[in-house]
């Protein structure tokens, strides 16, 4: 997978979604808007991508942590929510700058002030537009 253009002018963004049409959009709407995407559809599996397994600490970490500039997950997912994917999230030294963004189909108020309580960047509502995206690569840039 060769990329023409530089990679490290490129923000790198982990989606998280269970479900495989709304893990194609985000890819989708993050890549027009000129992001380069890695998808995972659980929070384990994001974990692992990250170098956060359950039974190892920091010292594991791979080197796919210093490139993902952002991480995107859904909040309702089978195994891990997306809100306990943010609090492992925060509570890793390493990880804890790393801006994370929940989205949900429901708009529950205490829900979203849980989670950006517990740290979350934003909370956005599904389906996700081009113009949140767009919103989302803004902050990227202006972040870098």
């Amino acid at each position: 997978m060769s990329m023409e253009y530089h990679e490290e002018d490129v923000p790198h963004v982990l989606a998280v979604d269970d479900n495989l049409i709304d893990r194609k959009l985000i890819e989708k709407l993050l890549k027009t808007s000129s992001c380069r995407v890695t998808t995972a559809e659980n929070g384990m599996r994001a974990l692992e991508y990250l170098g956060l397994r359950e039974n190892h600490q920091e010292d594991h970490f791979n080197g796919n942590v210093l490139k993902v500039n952002m991480i995107i997950t859904d909040y309702c997912m089978p195994g891990m929510t997306g809100y306990e994917l943010l609090q492992k999230i925060k509570e890793s030294s390493v990880l804890k700058d790393v801006p994370v963004v929940i989205m949900s189909s429901e708009n529950i108020q205490t829900r979203i002030n849980e989670c950006l309580e517990k740290g979350a960047q934003t909370f956005m509502l599904k389906p996700l537009k081009l113009s949140d995206v767009k919103k989302l690569r803004h902050q990227l840039t202006n972040v870098n």
